[in-house]
């Protein structure tokens, strides 16, 4: 499942913790097809996550759908910079609070762009169905960024199961976020001892950090 040699298989790993808030992944072109993608990182930790291809010319209706269900209070994860500032929000709190959805309400959705830097500034400035929902612009302030299995040409862009960990953060599904920063440095160091064929330390930080997560979850 893991689509790793049977030698540095994952699966085991995989942590099972309950949460509240949904993800949502507009995917492009033939990102999910990747070895190196880590939205199925988020799949495997949220249970309610979607994955939709991106096309400029079509939309699978069932985003839309997603997009208009009562029980979500949806927005869009992207650098603020890029929007009107009307559209832009720092924090889930006031929607949180807005929607009542720590009390039962309607949940967090974060919208998130899955591919490269280039193919998701395309989506979103190419996707009018969206634009009218708020745009979550994060402020990882200090945060490097742990994402070791594909370069990015520039330092401060974070891989989408971090993005999704800082959204969980701030929609206070601290576990979840903790748990999902674990997942993907576990998988990382099975996929690089994997890639180079040398021996895997089940014995390091990362793997015992997702044991001690796994064993104190509600």
């Amino acid at each position: 499942r893991c689509r790793l040699v049977a030698s540095h298989c994952v699966c085991d790993w995989r942590p099972q913790v309950r949460t509240r808030a949904g993800v949502c992944l507009i995917m492009g072109d033939i990102e999910a097809l990747k070895p190196s993608n880590t939205g199925w990182l988020v799949a495997d930790v949220v249970a309610d996550t979607w994955a939709f291809g991106w096309s400029r010319t079509a939309v699978d209706p069932g985003l839309p759908a997603l997009l208009a269900d009562p029980q979500w209070q949806p927005c869009l994860v992207f650098p603020g910079e890029f929007v009107s500032p009307q559209r832009v929000v720092t924090s889930l709190e006031p929607m949180l609070a807005r929607t009542g959805a720590q009390g039962g309400g309607r949940k967090p959705l974060c919208g998130l762009r899955d591919g490269t830097w280039s193919e998701a500034r395309k989506m979103f400035r190419k996707s009018p169905y969206l634009h009218h929902l708020p745009v979550l612009s994060l402020q990882p302030d200090q945060v490097v960024s742990n994402y070791r299995l594909r370069r990015s040409a520039r330092d401060n862009h974070f891989c989408t199961s971090e993005v999704a960990a800082m959204c969980l953060a701030l929609a206070g599904e601290t576990r979840a976020a903790e748990a999902l920063a674990a997942w993907l440095d576990v998988f990382t160091a099975h996929y690089l001892s994997a890639r180079r064929s040398a021996p895997l330390d089940r014995g390091s930080d990362a793997h015992a950090r997702l044991q001690v997560l796994e064993k104190t979850a509600v």
